[in-house]
C-alpha cells in the first residue's frame, strides 16, 4: 500500500511542478520576446512554445483525476458532514458507510464508462497541437476513477473496522514533524 500512496503523491508532485514550470517559461517567453534585445530577442522568437498551454492541460487533468483519489485518502475531499455530525452514532455510522459505497459505486462506474470511451475512441484521434494520441489523455479518467474508487473502499473499511475516518490536519507538514520531534530531543 505505501508503494500506491508513494506513486499517487510523487505523480499528483511531478505533475503539478512540471506544468508550474512549463507555464513560467511560456510566460516568460512571451513577455520577454517583446524586448528590443539584438541577438536574444531574435533567438526567443525563434522558440516555439506554442504546446506549452496544451501540455498543461493535459497534466492538469490527470493532476485533477488523481489528486481527488488522494484527497479520499487523505480525508481532504470534499464533504459535507454537519447534519450527519448531529445524528446518534448508529444513524451517523450507517450514513458515512452509505456515502463511501456511494462514492465508490459512482466512481467505479465513471471508471467503467471511461474504459470504454478509451477503448472505442478512434486509434488516428491525436491532440490539436502536440499530436499526443487522445488515448493517453482520456486513460486518465479510468485509472484516476478506479483508485478513487479503490480509495472510496478503503477508507470504507478501515471505518467499518475502526471506527476512523482520515482527517487533515493543516498543520502536519509530512517530514517536518519528524525533523521538529529530532531537534527538541537534541535540546533536552
Amino acid at each position: 500500500m505505501k508503494i500506491l500512496d508513494r506513486l499517487e503523491e510523487w505523480l499528483i508532485a511531478t505533475l503539478m511542478g512540471a506544468a508550474t514550470f512549463i507555464i513560467f517559461v511560456a510566460v516568460l517567453h512571451r513577455y520577454l520576446s517583446g524586448l528590443p534585445i539584438p541577438g536574444v530577442q531574435d533567438w526567443l522568437i525563434s522558440l516555439n512554445t506554442s504546446w506549452a498551454q496544451e501540455v498543461c492541460i493535459f497534466m492538469f487533468i490527470w493532476m485533477a483525476k488523481f489528486g481527488a483519489a488522494y484527497g479520499v485518502r487523505t480525508g481532504i475531499h470534499v464533504g459535507v458532514d454537519v447534519l450527519i455530525n448531529r445524528l446518534d452514532t448508529g444513524w451517523r455510522d450507517r450514513l458515512i458507510v452509505f456515502g463511501l459505497f456511494a462514492g465508490a459505486v459512482f466512481t467505479g462506474t465513471i471508471g467503467s464508462l471511461g474504459a470504454y470511451l478509451v477503448y472505442h475512441l478512434p486509434s488516428d484521434q491525436v491532440s490539436e497541437v502536440t499530436e499526443i494520441p487522445m488515448r493517453w489523455v482520456y486513460l486518465a479518467i479510468p485509472l484516476g476513477s478506479y483508485l478513487m474508487c479503490f480509495r472510496f473502499l478503503q477508507v470504507m473499511v478501515h471505518f467499518i473496522r475502526t471506527g476512523d475516518l482520515p482527517r487533515h490536519d493543516p498543520a502536519h507538514v509530512e517530514g517536518l514533524d519528524d525533523e521538529i520531534a529530532q531537534a527538541q530531543e537534541g535540546k533536552a
